[in-house]
């Protein structure tokens, strides 16, 4: 019996083509039911309904629609699942020789060093000659700090109640007489 470690990397190659095709075979596999349920049964199921001469004809029911379209829950999961593994996967640097770093969550890059500083909105007022050739445009921060956008209130007429545990209730807008 030879461990796993003495095989040659054709033999490796070969023993692990299901571990690296699964998910390119799932979605065939979708594609090809989804296929065959919603375009080629249905005119298939016409046109024997049309050959046949049948009087009392029925529309195609898409089998995969049955039980609340559970099939097609579930493959979106699998498939969904699928593709954020082999995202991690390839974050993480398999492949490719393990030249990407690896992730610190769901795809979400490491915090910034505390050196960085976030560049601040830029403002609209009048507009500012650069300084020199790389002193303006995009991606500067700009000199004066935005000015906040208009914020909406309720109107005044609208009363404000509480409910019984003291929290304040949503803004109820009053109601014309009628």
């Amino acid at each position: 019996m030879t461990e796993y470690k003495d095989m040659s990397d054709s033999e490796k190659k070969k023993e692990d083509w299901m571990n690296n095709k699964w998910r390119p075979m799932m979605g065939w596999l979708y594609m090809a039911v989804c296929a065959f349920d919603f375009v080629i049964f249905p005119i298939l199921w016409s046109l024997l309904h049309a050959i046949m001469h049948s009087t009392n004809m029925t529309q195609w029911q898409p089998l995969t629609l049955q039980g609340a379209g559970l099939f097609h829950i579930a493959m979106g999961a699998v498939l969904g699942i699928a593709a954020l593994g082999r995202t991690q996967e390839k974050l993480a640097g398999a492949n490719n020789g393990g030249a990407s770093p690896a992730p610190t969550g769901f795809g979400v890059p490491s915090p910034a060093p505390s050196s960085f500083q976030a560049p601040t909105a830029p403002s609209f007022g009048a507009p500012s000659a650069p300084s020199s050739f790389g002193g303006g445009g995009f991606g500067s921060v700009p000199s004066k700090p935005a000015t906040p956008a208009p914020s909406f209130s309720a109107p005044a007429t609208a009363s404000v109640g509480f409910s019984s545990s003291g929290k304040p209730m949503p803004v109820q807008p009053d109601q014309p007489e009628l």
